[in-house]
């Protein structure tokens, strides 16, 4: 029997995995953790951790002495990589290839509303102003997936959809639905053909900054910079001069360096900016999406322990 402690930051979503698994896997225990002081609490007993890779702290990590195994509910796990207090040899599993809809979706939310002008739109609304001009459209545009996984897969398809032409930056030879991809060396070339460049690589020591001032400086002045992978693959300082010169039309971000953003930071009142708080994975059916691939993983993992879980991400 194994014991397994949840903690989603939504309490009810916490509740639901630990009836789910209950009911796929009885005589273990599945407790829910509302809060990270009730995590804390059963750190003690905690064999398997089901949760949010970036919220764990490695004061929760050290509490866990008995930890064999811990199953993050997002893609990104470079904190819990980086932690010096994580044991070595604890297998980390992540949720991926689910949140290809949601991510492109909101792309094409940050698209849309910037091309379109929508804050100034919904200010003219609320002066009760008539405001009527032409319309940008997606169709016939140019966009740029920088990093070509299974969410940029998706964003493409749905691009290429809406008529755009779709181009990349990536290590691959090709990906569907994608005209051209160059390699990550000409990244300021690709951008300065982009209307728009999306930001789809996970951090890493590689990707850090990687669109920084040269990068910026090589987009068009009618160019939009989207970020929906990590904040630091953008340098935000030279995001904020670039929007704040016009170097660029616009931005949409929904990543940042410090998360939550600070309330006095810049980039909240930067010109021509759309600012999410870090939503772009948190569908309302996330929940569903990831537990087939907790169950398969929980399935291998009292099968063969540990060592079963050969596609985690170990920490060496």
């Amino acid at each position: 029997m194994k014991t397994v402690t949840i903690r989603h930051e939504l309490p009810d979503w916490s509740d639901w995995y630990a009836a789910e698994l209950s009911q796929s896997f009885p005589g273990n225990t599945f407790r829910a953790a509302h809060s990270l002081e009730q995590a804390m609490a059963l750190a003690p007993e905690t064999e398997v951790f089901v949760g949010i890779g970036p919220k764990m702290t490695p004061d929760l990590v050290a509490a866990m002495p008995r930890l064999e195994w811990v199953q993050s509910l997002t893609t990104g796990i470079d904190n819990l990589l980086a932690m010096e207090a994580f044991p070595k040899g604890v297998p980390i599993s992540k949720c991926t290839g689910v949140q290809g809809p949601q991510m492109s979706e909101l792309a094409l939310m940050f698209m849309l509303a910037l091309s379109r002008r929508l804050p100034e739109v919904l200010a003219a609304q609320h002066r009760a102003e008539w405001d009527r001009r032409p319309q940008p459209l997606l169709h016939g545009k140019t966009v740029c997936l920088l990093g070509l996984g299974s969410i940029a897969e998706t964003l493409a398809l749905y691009c290429r959809t809406m008529g755009m032409t779709v181009t990349a930056v990536s290590g691959r030879s090709a990906a569907p639905n994608v005209d051209r991809i160059h390699p990550r060396d000409r990244l300021t070339e690709a951008a300065a053909e982009a209307d728009f460049l999306v930001v789809l690589v996970p951090l890493s020591p590689d990707t850090r900054h990687i669109v920084g001032r040269d990068v910026l400086a090589a987009m068009k002045p009618t160019a939009f910079l989207i970020n929906i992978a990590r904040g630091g693959c953008v340098d935000e300082a030279a995001l904020l001069d670039a929007l704040r010169t016009g170097a660029i039309a616009g931005a949409g971000v929904d990543v940042f360096e410090t998360e939550p953003l600070p309330a006095g930071d810049p980039l909240w009142s930067a010109p021509n900016v759309i600012l999410t708080p870090h939503v772009g994975g948190f569908a309302d059916v996330y929940h569903k999406q990831c537990f087939p691939t907790v169950r398969e993983n929980f399935r291998r993992y009292l099968d063969g322990g540990p060592d079963a879980l050969t596609e985690a991400s170990r920490r060496t």
